[in-house]
């Protein structure tokens, strides 16, 4: 395994229909598949947050669903993102904080924020929006007090230990390829995610924190196609290189459409030396299976 002093492969989400009977066995029953893919791979990242506010009983459950040493990435609500635009939002924020994010206590990774691609960089919009993100689990709560009353009766504003909150950025609009924008993500110690997204939106990969963020939607055909050998050790290779120089890495698979996701995050953290969590005790997780008519690999050994 590489010295680092984290390294995370995982999946965006885990709840996908064609996932069932494909890569989560036949009878698998629902409530848990999450049980299952965190016995396979160390961490997931919480997409269901994107559309809607969790509860703290949803997150709670994770936690408790989940392997001690796992790691959760959580994504913000794109209330903050795609219809405020990053402009007033403080109750949002306070509202997410709010949701029962903190319940995940010590499994809490970084929070993504990916961008829509029509939102351009305008970087007094960005700079008010990164100065309002709580870099520690205290300042969370703090600001999950500020939650409006849509929450009252199922909010969670308190934190068992004072922990780093990390942060994320994807964009999709060129106008973020600029070093000014650079240059405000180093300012609050904020990682640009590198995506990989089949040449549709840019693939940025300046290192701003001190943890490199990586989403890997499709090279070939966005959300649809899986990766090759090749592709997956040249990603590898890549990770092993900011491995090298300190810094922590999440990585994430996005194609999810033809179930190649799960099997190329586990070829791809079998390449960089990661093993699961703890061998999957609910049942057998098949060595190999076909999807979409290309057999694909499980932990090997």
């Amino acid at each position: 395994m590489i010295g680092v002093a984290e390294l995370r492969v995982g999946v965006s989400g885990w709840r996908y229909g064609p996932w069932r009977g494909a890569f989560y066995p036949r009878g698998l029953v629902q409530r848990r598949e999450l049980e299952f893919i965190s016995r396979q791979l160390n961490s997931v990242e919480i997409n269901g947050s994107f559309y809607a506010l969790q509860r703290p009983a949803s997150y709670q459950r994770w936690y408790e669903q989940t392997p001690d040493d796992f790691v959760f990435s959580v994504k913000g609500p794109r209330f903050v993102t795609h219809m405020k635009r990053l402009r007033d939002v403080q109750a949002p924020l306070a509202n997410f904080f709010a949701s029962g994010v903190l319940a995940l206590r010590h499994k809490l990774g970084p929070v993504l924020w990916q961008l829509p691609p029509r939102l351009q960089f305008r970087p007094a919009v960005l700079e008010g929006f990164l100065a309002q993100l709580p870099g520690s689990t205290l300042e969370a709560a703090r600001l999950a007090e500020l939650h409006d009353d849509r929450l009252d009766g199922r909010s969670l504003t308190s934190t068992d230990v004072d922990r780093p909150v990390r942060h994320a950025v994807e964009v999709r609009h060129a106008s973020f390829a600029v070093p000014e924008f650079i240059r405000l993500l180093r300012a609050h110690e904020v990682a640009l995610v590198t995506a990989d997204t089949a040449g549709k939106w840019p693939l940025l990969q300046e290192p701003t924190a001190d943890f490199a963020y990586l989403r890997l939607h499709g090279d070939q055909e966005l959300y649809v196609s899986g990766y090759s050998e090749a592709a997956l050790g040249m990603w590898a290779a890549r990770i092993r290189g900011w491995c090298d120089a300190g810094r922590d890495v999440y990585a994430y698979f996005d194609n999810d459409v033809k179930v190649h996701a799960p099997y190329d995050a586990i070829s791809l953290a079998a390449r960089l030396g990661l093993r699961p969590p703890e061998q999957a005790h609910l049942l057998d997780p098949a060595r190999a299976r076909t999807v979409a008519g290309n057999p694909r690999p499980s932990w090997p050994g």
